[in-house]
């Protein structure tokens, strides 16, 4: 017998043996237990609750098990050696009684035989079950969930049995045994446990450590991970009712039911911009899994990087992809290959920088054997349409512009990484300096710097900041403002730490940039040749060609690819596509064989095909049709948009004011610095000008609009990285917009900045959609300078808390342009009311206010009510999805009773029963201006209604009152209906 002591004693032992194998193996063990009664079926239901992590389950399976004393023990002991053994016959088929007169006895008896015998048959048997009346459809959809594996399916089913008393049990212990009687199950076949263990040491090794931004330290990923805000992404319209925000997933939830596009699709599409956390993203899915902690539905992870597939030349296929690509078999490849044929629902494939990949996605070529060799781009699109490894789960990462309409057809569900929250930032510098002080003096050092605080959005300039954090503590001048100021703080890091230790340098001097100068421009060659080819990963050829040496590669912006080819000599990149398109800059600022007209090219940003951007800019800058193969005219042609727009965005940068001195210390001729810089400035002033003046006229009667092209936001992000007053007002000259639109644009803080330093020049008010970003408060902060030339506010589900409003309504008061504002689906509580309540009280002009789907309860609306008292103009009031219930909605109707201008007023799902309704009749029969009232999805009767049928006597003004889904009984709604038609139920 194994004594307690010795069991407490192999504790640890047990833990690390029941979670390194998979969810599977863990349910087996379960299956002796309860076979063998050490566990009762209520212990079992404990341990079968979906979303459970392995450890846990392990932990107190431990717990459970000692409680049941020495022989309780010795059995788990022993169930776990059975699990484990590389091939477990089942029982003999005469082991049980089919017609026993106690059927759920024995099928718990002898589980683990029936499991593995309905293993095979699982499908069949539930079709069976069903057609005899044993389990309803419902039941069996709820089996035959896609989370669910045979053998899952197989338990649940049993379990269903232990429960229903029409006979399903009887039924199961005389149909398992007529059945086939298997060898082993394939998984447990002695070289696939070998290579699913070898694959899981591969995936493990090659996610622990983050070293995507870093060549100069490995990061231990589990401990500085932070989760990004992850939403599921909608299309206006789309999403059912428009007062709903998107749903936000932890990374755990990657492969929930929600927010599905495409049911029969098998592939997470997860879009966000560069540096928003992507890779990283995939990396933690890919240790949770490797460690045992998530995603444990899968047996098999197989991760791919796009940009490293790109480069394969030959033909290969399936089995030559997942196992020559990723990881060997070391026996039985076809043997291992058939059961991933067989069980594709077990498989994962990941797919990282799908906007890296240089083929664009097309559906027209079918193939669909998994063993006949096709080129690289045919096989990821034929897996993306599930035309191969159908009902294998697949993951791919991109920036939005890279994923077509073609695609999205073959997309289960898309997300949207929006970078960190306020809150992650904070938690990520918190973990990344653990030292005392450090991190609160860098939190401190962002709050005070809105322009870098709202930098740190993206992971990736929080990596910076941290990495930077002394030189940013430690200097006397200003925080950068701009993406440029980061990445040469971060090369003047760089530098620095390349420089010997009695170097007197401290900072990004000329002397420091020109002695590495030579080092800069081999790196600069290299990343414009590779956007130029679409080319991320560089081999030791290229880098020749590009006179990149061991010194140059020492300084630490080029790393060693992850998931090299196995057997040959792994290439090198760099640390992220933007370092990649900023030496791409670089070189075309400082290279003295750059002519300044290559530029045009460059702000043209691309191919003639490409009609909405051309006609951003003047004839001077479209393509000229004569390049030289090879010239950097031609690189910048056939580059991708999206790295041309940051590379564009980088130059700007490197050739403002601000940064002229130091490379003018850099170049040997300062006549051709600043002809590039005449070209560059001209030709993001025009090209912004032409796109004002494209826009079509106004229809009459109505203001003109404007939905901002796609090449709009890096124009302007363009020109607030030049950082020049007279430029930015020259280029908005002119412009009469009245309703400028940027809804589902991926505006976040950054290009909240830019949008204000630009548009804050504008000589006549405009109404500023930016619906459906990611502005956030501190996006909200940068908006401010602009906010006097705004009429109108939309900022509907941005992620916006009090903080952020109260800092705009403060910035409000003293804009007598500013009439509305739109604030529905954000993140607003009572915490705002004061706020609101003074706008309305100082602000006599104001019009319209909506704050629909948000979280204010009846102590807000009571607050805003003592500012409705003393306004007199408003007309739109919006309280939609709110909390104010009865008591707010009679604070609300008390102070509109005498109001003479509110014309709309919505409080559509707030828990408004009858006293509230009555409190609202009261005031229609007093205000002679309300022409509609929304009351929609709330809780009242027909005692409410009839208060506002008698009001409704007594108005002629309101023209409809909304009642539809309150607590009406069918006979009653007929009857309220026909007594006045302007009430709609």
């Amino acid at each position: 017998m194994c004594s307690h002591e010795a069991f407490q004693a192999q504790r640890s032992q047990l833990v690390e043996l029941l979670v390194s194998g998979s969810l599977e193996g863990f349910e087996s063990i379960l299956d002796w237990l309860l076979s063998w009664e050490v566990l009762s079926w209520e212990d079992y239901e404990g341990f079968s609750l979906l979303g459970q992590p392995l450890s846990h389950l392990a932990r107190r399976l431990l717990d459970t098990v000692w409680n049941k004393g020495g022989w309780g023990c010795e059995q788990l002991i022993t169930a776990v050696q059975k699990s484990q053994a590389d091939s477990q016959p089942p029982e003999l088929s005469g082991c049980w009684d089919p017609h026993s007169p106690h059927p759920v006895r024995d099928l718990q008896r002898h589980r683990p035989a029936i499991v593995r015998r309905l293993y095979s048959h699982v499908e069949d048997v539930l079709d069976r079950t069903q057609e005899q009346g044993f389990i309803s459809r419902y039941e069996s959809d709820e089996i035959r969930l896609p989370i669910f594996t045979s053998s899952q399916r197989a338990r649940r089913l049993l379990n269903l049995a232990t429960v229903k008393t029409n006979g399903l049990a009887a039924f199961l212990l005389q149909h398992v045994q007529e059945l086939p009687v298997p060898l082993a199950l394939p998984f447990e076949d002695a070289a696939c446990k070998k290579y699913m263990t070898k694959l899981r040491t591969t995936v493990s090794a090659q996610s622990r450590f983050l070293s995507t931004y870093d060549g100069a330290e490995n990061l231990c990923l589990e401990e500085i991970y932070t989760e990004n805000v992850l939403e599921i992404r909608t299309e206006a319209g789309t999403a059912g009712p428009p007062q709903q925000s998107p749903a936000t997933l932890r990374l755990e939830e990657l492969f929930s039911t929600r927010g599905h596009i495409n049911g029969d699709a098998d592939t997470v599409l997860v879009v966000g911009e560069a540096g928003s956390g992507k890779s990283t993203l995939l990396q933690q899915l890919h240790l949770l899994w490797a460690s045992g902690r998530g995603f444990q539905e899968f047996l098999f992870v197989f991760p791919f990087s796009c940009r490293q597939l790109q480069c394969l030349a030959k033909p290969l296929s399936m089995q030559m992809l997942l196992f020559e690509h990723c990881c060997w078999p070391d026996l039985g490849q076809q043997d291992i290959f058939q059961v991933l044929l067989d069980h594709p629902e077990r498989i994962l494939l990941t797919f990282d920088g799908f906007d890296e990949f240089r083929f664009r996605f097309t559906d027209r070529e079918r193939h669909c054997s998994p063993t006949t060799p096709t080129s690289v781009q045919s096989l990821l699109f034929n897996l993306l349409q599930g035309n191969l490894l159908k009902n294998a789960h697949k993951v791919l990462t991109s920036r939005p512009d890279a994923v077509s309409a073609g695609l999205r057809k073959h997309v289960r569900v898309e997300l949207n990484l929006k970078g960190f929250s306020e809150e992650g930032i904070e938690l990520y510098l918190r973990k990344r300096h653990r030292e005392p002080g450090v991190a609160d003096r860098l939190i401190r050092l962002l709050r005070a710097t809105s322009a870098l605080h709202g930098l740190c959005h993206m992971p990736v300039f929080s990596w910076m900041v941290s990495k930077c954090h002394q030189e940013l503590l430690l200097q006397g001048g200003g925080s950068p403002k701009t993406t440029t100021d980061m990445y040469l703080l971060i090369l003047q890091h760089f530098l620095l730490h390349a420089c010997p230790p009695d170097s007197a340098a401290h900072g990004l001097g000329p002397s420091l940039l020109r002695g590495r100068l030579p080092t800069l421009l081999h790196l600069g060659l290299l990343a414009l040749r590779g956007l130029g080819t679409c080319c991320y990963v560089f081999s030791a050829k290229q880098l020749q060609a590009a006179y990149v040496n061991s010194e140059d590669v020492s300084l630490g912006f080029l790393v060693q690819a992850k998931r090299a080819v196995p057997g040959s000599t792994a290439p090198l990149e760099f640390l992220h596509i933007t370092f990649q398109c900023f030496f791409a800059a670089f070189y075309l600022a400082l290279s003295a064989d750059m002519s300044p007209s290559s530029l045009r090219h460059l702000f043209n940003c691309h191919k003639p095909s490409s009609l909405p951007l051309a006609r951003l800019l003047p004839k001077l800058c479209v393509r000229g049709s004569g390049c030289k193969e090879g010239s950097v005219a031609a690189l910048l042609q056939e580059a991708e948009l999206h790295n041309l727009q940051i590379t564009a965005a980088f130059l700007a940068g490197l050739l403002s004011q601000e940064h002229r001195d130091l490379l003018a210390e850099c170049q040997a001729s300062e006549k051709a610095l600043l002809r590039r810089q005449a070209c560059a400035r001209w030709c993001l002033a025009r090209s912004l000008h032409k796109h004002f003046h494209s826009i079509p006229s106004a229809v009459p009667g109505e203001a003109k609009s404007m939905h901002a092209m796609p090449g709009f936001i890096w124009l302007i992000r363009s020109l607030y990285e030049m950082q020049e007053e007279r430029l930015a007002r020259e280029a908005v000259r002119g412009l009469n917009v009245g309703h400028l639109k940027l809804t589902f644009c991926s505006v976040g803080p950054a290009e909240c900045a830019a949008l204000a330093f630009v548009l804050r020049h504008l000589q006549q008010p405009v109404a500023l959609q930016l619906d459906h970003n990611s502005v956030g408060d501190i996006g909200v902060e940068q908006l401010l300078p602009c906010l006097s030339v705004c009429k109108a506010l939309y900022l509907r589900d941005n992620n916006i808390s009090d903080r952020g409003i109260c800092k705009l309504v403060e910035h409000a008061l003293h804009c007598e342009q500013l009439q509305k504002l739109a604030l529905f689906n954000n993140r607003l509580t009572d915490g705002c009311a004061h706020s609101m309540a003074r706008l309305l009280a100082r602000r006599q002009n104001f019009l319209a206010l909506r704050l629909g789907n948000n979280h204010i309860t009846a102590a807000g609306a009571q607050v805003l009510a003592h500012g409705l008292r003393a306004n007199t103009s408003l007309q739109f009031l919006g309280f939609w999805g709110n909390k104010v219930g009865d008591k707010g909605a009679q604070a609300l109707a008390e102070a509109l009773g005498d109001h003479q201008s509110l014309r709309w007023l919505s409080l559509v799902g707030n828990n408004i029963g009858s006293v509230g309704a009555r409190a609202l009749a009261l005031m229609l029969e007093k205000n002679v201006a309300l022409e509609e009232l929304w009351l929609s999805n709330n809780c009242i009767t027909s005692l409410g209604a009839e208060a506002l049928l008698q009001a409704l006597e007594k108005n002629d003004t309101i023209m409809e009152v909304w009642l539809r889904g309150n607590t009406f009984s069918p006979e009653e709604t007929g009857k309220l209906s026909r007594r006045d038609t302007r009430l709609l139920l």
